[in-house]
């Protein structure tokens, strides 16, 4: 078979797998994995031009660390990670080093050197976020409140596995019975090689390439071409033996590099579809390599692995979130979230691999850990309501701290009140309005930051998320008069809707949609009033018009919106 003919047929089984994955509810790598166990070397098509594909691979590698750096913004990172709060911090940290520690004994017990024993237990801490952020959305969980932490500790996370890949790729010429000494003394020069670097990428995208950029804007043929022309020409030159990094860290310090221009949205945009292809192949050529060695010694190592990322991972997330205070529902459903190994593990295998850190016993090991972790780890985040439910009374056993980080700044009226959860943006207005008539109410809310300035203000708060029954009981909604959703999500919608019309059917039940499908659905189970905010503004608009058709009331409107959005 001709180069093009095999090319060809990587394609077809890897779409087809891959559509196949998508269809069970799975993450596509699953299948691209399970084409390269097909094609491989050790596999039934064994091609013969597979080294060629593996060099299309590192394309992928090299445009994927481009574009993770690419959405890397310093100061928006920063922004972002600062509503998540410390317990995003606490909590990444945490599970990353006690991981790792754990991690490092068990592999050791397999017999493996302190190098590929620290490459594994590495990869075993880290949790993919694009997964874990696809599988929230689809649950429309990624805006409650163990999602907001879920996705602060997945910051932390990636922060530390480019930290990884920074100090691995520095140990280019360790030798793979290194002691221990030398592979401390070895990453540390390669942190200070690597900081200089990121300090140059920071400088760069701040001072530099945003005015590149935006002369290049003008013509989207040109911003595509020097885009991809220095995303590649980066990792090549990072990659080159007097450099001694690797082409992931070249695709990301270019990404990083680009990433503070205003053109960088169109840049992901154009480079997105040719980064999932070659993506691809990169994980095909990594299943090719699962098969290997003493497969029946492989198997068991990557059973007792995969139980202990399964397990071990989402206990000691729990451990740190009931110490931090966190409810047990809390505590458990972010940590369902790290019953998993990430993308990036993968690709610290493939480096370690061709770095000659680590041989193919060991890249298979991470490999066949990652496809087990991923694809039960997808039905214990899809169904982690319905597992909590089930194992509740013993999970209770880790409220330590009575779930304190999750109580009320004030006591909450005891009946006949008003329930509003979420107060920004429209549920200030709200809440401004209630205040203003002198009724009884009580805040829910999962932001901490809107949380702390309500405590500030002396305004009855709970921290937690509506759809936990202990956060309905302390904010009394079976016993309140009005209940007001400010929250755009069905599935919290309908929860509290079918909840209120069982355990208090006399209130007044407002809630908000997205679309006016969710709205008629909310309506047919009895709600009082939705909000459509697309739909109102809509009609202050058209109202506006009918007033004044020279449209200067626009400019009553104007002002008084920006005296709301002043005063937050």
């Amino acid at each position: 078979m001709t180069l093009f003919g095999e090319l060809a047929l990587v394609v077809v089984i890897a779409a087809a797998l891959g559509v196949i994955a998508h269809l069970l509810k799975q993450p596509t790598l699953v299948g691209y994995l399970l084409a390269g166990f097909i094609i491989g070397p050790y596999g039934y098509l064994k091609l013969v031009n597979l080294e060629i594909v593996q060099v299309l691979a590192e394309v992928g590698i090299a445009l994927l660390l481009f574009m993770i750096g690419l959405e890397m913004n310093p100061k928006m990172s920063f922004r972002e990670f600062r509503e998540f709060g410390k317990p995003a911090l606490y909590t990444g940290v945490g599970q990353i080093f006690f991981t790792f520690i754990a991690g490092f004994f068990i592999v050791g017990y397999f017999g493996f050197g302190a190098l590929a024993s620290a490459y594994i237990s590495i990869a075993l801490t880290f949790s993919s976020t694009v997964i874990v952020v696809r599988l929230l959305s689809e649950k429309k969980d990624l805006n409650s409140l163990y999602g907001k932490i879920v996705i602060g500790f997945l910051l932390v996370q990636d922060f530390f596995a480019i930290l990884a890949l920074i100090f691995l790729a520095g140990l280019s010429k360790l030798a793979v019975d290194a002691s221990v000494w030398g592979v401390m003394l070895a990453v540390f020069l390669s942190f200070l090689k690597g900081g200089a670097l990121l300090a140059a990428s920071i400088f760069l995208s701040r001072r530099v390439f945003p005015k590149v950029l935006d002369a290049l804007g003008r013509s989207q043929e040109a911003l595509f071409l020097f885009s991809i022309a220095w995303g590649l020409g980066l990792a090549a030159l990072m990659a080159a033996p007097w450099i001694g990094f690797s082409i992931e860290i070249g695709g990301f310090l270019a990404g990083l590099a680009l990433a503070s221009s205003i053109t960088h949205f169109q840049i992901a945009g154009h480079i997105k579809p040719i980064r999932d292809f070659f993506v691809m192949l990169f994980f095909v050529t990594l299943g090719a390599q699962l098969v290997v060695g003493n497969f029946v010694e492989i198997f068991y190592s990557a059973t007792l692995l995969s139980l202990f990322v399964l397990i071990g991972n989402p206990l000691i997330v729990m451990v740190i979130m009931s110490f931090l205070g966190y409810r047990s529902r809390t505590s458990f459903l972010a940590s369902l979230t790290v019953a998993q190994i990430s993308e990036f593990s993968l690709i610290l295998a493939a480096l370690g691999l061709r770095l000659g850190h680590l041989d193919e016993r060991a890249v298979s090991l991470i490999t066949l850990v990652g496809v087990v972790t991923i694809v039960v780890s997808s039905y214990f985040i899809m169904h982690g309501s319905v597992i909590y439910e089930f194992l509740k009374r013993g999970l209770k056993l880790f409220e330590w701290r009575g779930g304190i980080a999750e109580k009320s700044g004030d006591s909450a009226p005891h009946a006949n009140h008003v329930v509003l959860v979420g107060a920004h943006r429209m549920g200030s207005n709200i809440m401004a309005a209630l205040r203003a008539v002198g009724e009884p109410f009580v805040v829910v809310d999962f932001d901490p930051l809107v949380v702390g300035a309500l405590i500030k203000k002396s305004v009855p708060v709970i921290y937690g998320d509506i759809t936990d029954e202990e956060i309905q009981e302390l904010a009394g909604v079976g016993r309140a008069r009005v209940i007001i959703s400010t929250v755009p999500d069905a599935k919290d919608g309908a929860t509290l809707l079918a909840m209120l019309k069982r355990e208090n059917p006399r209130a007044i039940i407002v809630l908000t949609a997205e679309t006016e499908w969710e709205a008629k659905r909310f309506y047919e189970g009895g709600a009082d009033y939705v909000i459509l905010p697309h739909f109102v503004g809509g009609l202050q608009i058209a109202q506006a018009i009918k007033a004044d058709k020279s449209f200067d009331q626009l400019r009553a409107l104007k002002e008084h919106d920006l005296g709301v959005l002043l005063s937050d």
